[in-house]
């Protein structure tokens, strides 16, 4: 009799320690996951912050390229006013009053 006390008790145990384990894996898996939500929740808000940076630098980028567009089309524009007065210099005819003439028609300052 004592000796089946002694293993009912015993059953008794490994059930017991049976039931625990789920409470100890329960409780394993709770902290893990506020663990992984603190440690995920900066990253989140980094991420929304670098998305929000890029966006501003693409938006800086574009205005950029329209600038640079800008930019080099006047280039152009000054590059061919040039060749323009080069050519009415080295005009074989070319006399100091044809040359103001040219310079005078052909240049407008920036606004």
């Amino acid at each position: 009799m004592i000796g089946v006390a002694g293993g009912l008790g015993g059953v008794g145990a490994i059930v017991a320690v049976l039931f625990q384990r789920g409470k100890f894996k329960a409780d394993a898996a709770d902290t893990l996951t506020d663990a992984a939500l603190t440690l995920v929740q900066p990253l989140r808000a980094r991420l929304v912050e670098l998305e929000r940076e890029m966006v501003e630098s693409r938006t800086e980028m574009a205005s950029a390229q329209r600038t640079i567009a800008q930019l080099s089309a006047r280039v152009c524009e000054l590059q061919a006013l040039v060749e323009r007065w080069r050519d009415a210099v080295n005009d074989p005819e070319a006399t100091l009053r044809k040359v103001r003439t040219i310079v005078s028609r052909s240049y407008r300052p920036p606004p």
